[in-house]
């Protein structure tokens, strides 16, 4: 009895902290929610451009969904990416301050410092989720309002959030250097979208790459939006199996990154 009222007093504690730790991140995009308006210009103009005229050429199979449609999903997943993958920029900024150190000092376990700053990371999804699912209404693209699928959608985009952030703080604590890190970051995000099924079917691409998209994490962010998000949207695999493949590697990569991360310094 003594052994399970201890562990529950440590997943409370630990929990605790990594809540505090999300909240102290996003304070910082209290003080300053212009960020996400400069990161909607992006997905706004991949649904009013690329879709709009994609929608009328037909070239790429969608069944019966229109291109428009079809894409959303992608387009959402490909901004929640876009502002994860850079988010590992802050843990340099925050060791050339000499927060880290502080951090480090601490007694909060090095996963809760981790996943406090994923969890932040998925609130900032959710808010520029917000501002391309208004775009998408006013472009007409048949929506799924459902309760339990808003709700999938939400846990989506906050796991997918989740995910690449992690995955760039463990970058930035390899690379150590903001230049590096830039560098690195944009030498990923298009390889990661691409590889996708974002904005084509994986019937459609050659083999080795339909081979690279089923290993790439983004496969199954957007096969989860676009079944959940649209009216009458398929995908690929099982939401529950796509969201295991999403919480697996998100687990791993906050185990890896709670090691990694004293090496920032």
């Amino acid at each position: 009895m003594k052994f399970f009222r201890s562990l529950f007093q440590q997943i409370c504690s630990f929990s605790y902290k990594t809540i505090v730790l999300a909240e102290l991140e996003m304070r910082k995009l209290r003080h300053d929610p212009t960020e996400l308006l400069t990161r909607a210009v992006q997905p706004a103009l991949w649904l009013l451009v690329f879709g709009q005229v994609f929608t009328r050429v037909r070239a790429i199979p969608t069944g019966n969904l229109p291109y428009l449609d079809f894409m959303t999903p992608g387009i959402l997943a490909q901004s929640v990416l876009f502002i994860a993958i850079f988010y590992g920029i802050s843990i340099i900024w925050e060791k050339d301050l000499g927060v880290v150190h502080k951090f480090l000092v601490s007694p909060t376990p090095r996963a809760a410092l981790v996943l406090g700053k994923a969890l932040s990371a998925g609130v900032r999804g959710l808010a520029q989720g917000l501002i391309v699912v208004v775009i998408a209404l006013l472009l007409r693209v048949h929506l799924n309002f459902n309760l339990l699928s808003l709700l999938g959608v939400a846990l989506a985009v906050v796991l997918g959030s989740a995910l690449f952030s992690t995955f760039s703080l463990i970058i930035a604590c390899i690379v150590k250097t903001r230049e590096r890190f830039m560098g690195l970051g944009q030498v990923l995000t298009m390889p990661l979208f691409f590889a996708s099924n974002a904005i084509y079917p994986i019937s459609i691409m050659p083999s080795w790459l339909q081979v690279v998209s089923h290993l790439n994490p983004l496969t199954y962010e957007v096969d989860i939006l676009r079944q959940l998000m649209l009216v009458g949207g398929t995908g690929t695999y099982q939401i529950g199996f796509d969201l295991g493949v999403l919480a697996a590697i998100t687990i791993i990569l906050v185990l890896i990154g709670a090691v990694m991360y004293p090496k920032v310094i």
